[in-house]
């Protein structure tokens, strides 16, 4: 990943505090998104790494990484896999719990979305506990695909997403 871009697209990243709750420091990026420079320098910056991986298509999570990953697959010339949550797809669907703070929740793929010979990249544009991103690669290996990475934005790395990921290339562009 071309991390270089990195303490540029910082400088997009807005702090809002005590949101969605109190004492949680929300990291908002809609100031990049909303300007042409940054928001392509971070789609070229993350789909630079996956050129020669053999990309087949972009999985994006709901619903950020909808916006993050779409810029990603254009870059690399490949297809969207929306992975959304429960009840939200139109068609028939493999699910995948992960767990919450306060419970656990359900996302979903269509089950025709990939299948063996894909080579699938992951995006969202947080990684926090882990917990979405993990279900997200159960849910592209049952389709038959293989998780080729997993590309995120941001990292909060003080709550160790990472390590429910053992074995997986994850990179991330700016990391807390």
């Amino acid at each position: 990943m071309n991390d270089e871009n990195a303490p540029y697209l910082k400088k997009f990243i807005r702090d809002v505090p005590d949101f969605p709750k109190k004492g949680i420091v929300f990291k908002d990026i809609t100031p990049l998104l909303k300007d042409r420079g940054a928001f392509n320098m971070m789609a070229e910056s993350i789909a630079v790494s996956y050129e020669d991986a053999g990309i087949t298509h972009v999985a994006v999570i709901e619903s950020r990484g909808f916006l993050l990953g779409s810029a990603i697959a254009s870059q690399l010339g490949v297809g969207v896999i929306p992975i959304r949550k429960k009840g939200k797809l139109p068609w028939k669907v493999h699910q995948a719990s992960y767990e919450l703070e306060y419970g656990t929740d359900v996302v979903e793929v269509h089950q025709d979305a990939a299948g063996p010979g894909d080579r699938v990249l992951i995006v969202d544009d947080v990684i926090a506990t882990g917990g979405t991103a993990k279900a997200a690669c159960e849910l592209i290996e049952k389709l038959g695909a293989k998780v080729a990475g997993v590309a995120l934005l941001i990292e909060l790395s003080f709550l160790k997403g990472r390590e429910k990921l053992p074995g997986r290339d994850v990179q991330a562009l700016i990391k807390y």
